[in-house]
C-alpha cells in the first residue's frame, strides 16, 4: 500500500495539506471554543497556594488513569469505535460515563468522528490531520465549523450501530449528557467539603477543600487528559518511528504512548485498527491493553481482538533500536 500523494514525502513541522473542503474557518464553534478556554482558565486557578492539596494533585493523577484510560481509551476508542472487546453492557455504560467526564463530547460524536478519521487518514478530509499544521491536528478542528461533521450526517454514516443503544440516544436527545457533568463537579466539591467538616475544619476551610478537589480532580484532570488525546492526533501523525505500511503518517511516538497507556503506538494500531491490542512489540508498553487482559481474566471482558497474524509480519519500514 502507498502513501497517498498529498502525504508522501513530507516532512514534518510545516504545513502540508489544505483544510478540508468543507471547513468555514470564519465560523466558530462557539460552545466549543468557550469550553475549551474557561476550563483551560480554571485549570489555572490550581497555582493559587490556597486551592492546592495533595489530594486534589493524587485525585488528578488517579483521574488519568481512571476517566482518561478507562472512559477514552478503553471504552470510547478500543470498544465503541472500533469493537476490539465486548463488555457487559451495565459496565460498558459505567465506563462511558467515565468519558463523558472528560468532556469530549457523546460517545456517538467522538466514535463518528475517529472513524471518518481512520477513513480518510492523512487525506484532504481527515477531519484533525496535522498535516495541515500541528495546532489544527491537535484543538483547531474543533473550534470551526465543518459541514462534514454536522451531527446528524455523520451519526447515519458512521455511529448508527453506536445509537441502536438506547443509552447512548439518550445522551443525544436528553438533558443526560450535562447532567453527568454537573454530578461529576458536585462529586468531588461535595465530596471535599464533606471530608473538610467531618475532620473539624470550618466551613470556609472546607468550602476550599472541596474547591481544590474541584480545581485538580476536574478542571486540572480534564485539561490533561485532553492534551494526551489530542497529542495522538497531532504528535503521533507527525514525529516516531513506522513498523508497518499504513497509507498515511501514522506513527509511534514513545513519549506519547506513555502518557496516554498505550493510545501513542499509533502506527500500529492504524495498521490493524481493530485490534485492542496497541503495543505490538515487548517493549511498546500498553497499560490500557494490561488492563483489558485483566477484565478478561475476571470475565468482564471477552472477543478481545488481538493483532492480525498478517499484520504482524507485514514487513517493518522503520526499526526502531530495541532499548
Amino acid at each position: 500500500m502507498s502513501i497517498p500523494h498529498s502525504a508522501a514525502g513530507l516532512q514534518p513541522g510545516t504545513a502540508r495539506l489544505p483544510l478540508p473542503a468543507a471547513v468555514d474557518r470564519h465560523r466558530i464553534v462557539w460552545p466549543y471554543a468557550i469550553t475549551v478556554v474557561v476550563y483551560h482558565l480554571l485549570a489555572l486557578l490550581a497555582l493559587l497556594p490556597g486551592l492546592f492539596s495533595w489530594t486534589g494533585v493524587a485525585l488528578a493523577v488517579i483521574g488519568l488513569y481512571v476517566f482518561g484510560t478507562l472512559g477514552i481509551n478503553l471504552c470510547f476508542h478500543r470498544l465503541l469505535t472500533h469493537r476490539g472487546l465486548n463488555c457487559p453492557k451495565w459496565l460498558e455504560h459505567g465506563f462511558a460515563v467515565l468519558g463523558v467526564c472528560c468532556m469530549q463530547d457523546t460517545p456517538a460524536r467522538w466514535v463518528a468522528v475517529h472513524r471518518r478519521h481512520h477513513e480518510q487518514a492523512d487525506r484532504r478530509d481527515d477531519p484533525h490531520s496535522p498535516l495541515v499544521a500541528f495546532f489544527w491536528g491537535h484543538v483547531g478542528w474543533m473550534l470551526v465549523h465543518n459541514r462534514d461533521l454536522i451531527r446528524l450526517g455523520i451519526y447515519e454514516r458512521y455511529a448508527k450501530d453506536i445509537l441502536r443503544d438506547p443509552f447512548y440516544r439518550r445522551m443525544e436527545r436528553s438533558a443526560l449528557y450535562p447532567l453527568i457533568m454537573l454530578g461529576s463537579w458536585a462529586a468531588f466539591f461535595l465530596g471535599g467539603l464533606a471530608i473538610g467538616l467531618v475532620s473539624g475544619k470550618g466551613v470556609a476551610r472546607a468550602a476550599q477543600f472541596g474547591a481544590s478537589l474541584l480545581i485538580w480532580g476536574v478542571f486540572v484532570r480534564t485539561v490533561v487528559v485532553w492534551h494526551i488525546t489530542w497529542s495522538v492526533n497531532s504528535a503521533s501523525h507527525l514525529w516516531g518511528y513506522r513498523s508497518y505500511e499504513t497509507g498515511e503518517h501514522s506513527r509511534n511516538n514513545w513519549i506519547v504512548a506513555l502518557i496516554s497507556n498505550g493510545e501513542g503506538w499509533h502506527n500500529n494500531h492504524h495498521a490493524d485498527p481493530r485490534s485492542a491490542r496497541h503495543g505490538h512489540r515487548p517493549w511498546e508498553i500498553d497499560v490500557t491493553f494490561v488492563t483489558i487482559r485483566m477484565l478478561q481474566s475476571i470475565g468482564l471482558a471477552s472477543g478481545v481482538a488481538t493483532p492480525d497474524k498478517r499484520t504482524m509480519v507485514a514487513p517493518p519500514i522503520e526499526q526502531p533500536a530495541e532499548p
